[in-house]
C-alpha cells in the first residue's frame, strides 16, 4: 500500500452481466471502466475478491480498481475482501455509485453518511462502516419510491445517459487529486466547476 494519504481503492458498483450493462444502476461500473481505460489497466477476474480487479498508476501512485462480481446487494462481500487483503482503511476507499437523489448531470463527492436506500452501499456499510468516500453519480428519480427498482434497472434515455457519461468523464479527470488526498480541491472542482 502507498504512503499517500489519498484514495488507494476505487470501487464501482453495479450488477454483472450483459442484461444490466447499460442500466442506470451500473453507473459505478461505467466510472471504473473509464478509469481503467484512461490509465491503461487490464481487468482480471479475482475469485478471492468476488469480482474483477485491476491495478493502475495515477501520477506515479498505485491504485486498485474493483468491480464486484456479486449482485448489487452483496457488494460488501467483494469490497471488504479486497480491503482486508491489501489492508486499505475505509477512509482511503472511494465507492462510485448511481444516486437517484441527484439529477442526471450532477455528481457529488462526500465522505461518510448513510446508505439512502442504496442496497450496494448498505451492504458495504454493514461490513466496513460508513467512513469511506462516495462518488455519487446522479441518475435522477422516477418520481415515486415504488418505481425506483424498475427505474434504476432500466436504461436512461439517450440525453440523460449522455449527461451521466459527461459526469463520469469529469470525475475521471479528478483522479490525480483524489489519489493525492486533495479531497477539498476535488469537491470544489466537481461541485462548483462541474454541473
Amino acid at each position: 500500500m502507498s504512503d499517500s494519504p489519498g484514495i488507494a481503492l476505487v470501487v464501482g458498483l453495479g450488477n454483472p452481466g450483459e442484461r444490466y450493462e447499460r442500466t442506470r444502476h451500473n453507473a459505478g461500473f461505467w466510472f471504473v471502466d473509464r478509469v481503467a481505460e484512461q490509465y491503461h489497466g487490464a481487468w482480471f477476474r479475482e475469485a478471492r475478491f468476488f469480482g474483477e480487479a485491476c491495478r493502475v498508476d495515477v501520477s506515479g501512485l498505485p491504485v486498485r480498481l474493483l468491480k464486484p462480481g456479486t449482485m448489487m446487494n452483496r457488494s460488501g462481500q467483494s469490497v471488504c475482501a479486497i480491503a482486508s487483503y491489501f489492508e486499505i482503511p475505509p477512509e482511503r476507499i472511494l465507492v462510485a455509485h448511481d444516486e437517484i437523489d441527484l439529477p442526471p448531470g450532477t455528481t457529488r463527492l462526500k465522505r461518510g453518511g448513510g446508505h439512502g436506500g442504496h442496497n450496494g452501499l448498505r451492504d458495504i456499510i454493514n461490513c466496513l462502516g460508513s467512513s469511506f468516500w462516495r462518488l455519487r453519480l446522479g441518475v435522477g428519480h422516477p418520481g415515486h419510491r415504488d418505481q425506483v427498482v424498475g427505474y434504476v434497472l432500466s436504461r436512461a434515455p439517450r440525453g440523460e445517459e449522455d449527461l451521466i457519461m459527461n459526469n463520469v468523464e469529469e470525475s475521471v479527470a479528478l483522479m490525480p487529486l483524489l489519489i493525492a488526498g486533495e479531497m477539498e480541491r476535488s469537491m470544489h472542482r466537481l461541485h462548483t466547476e462541474g454541473r
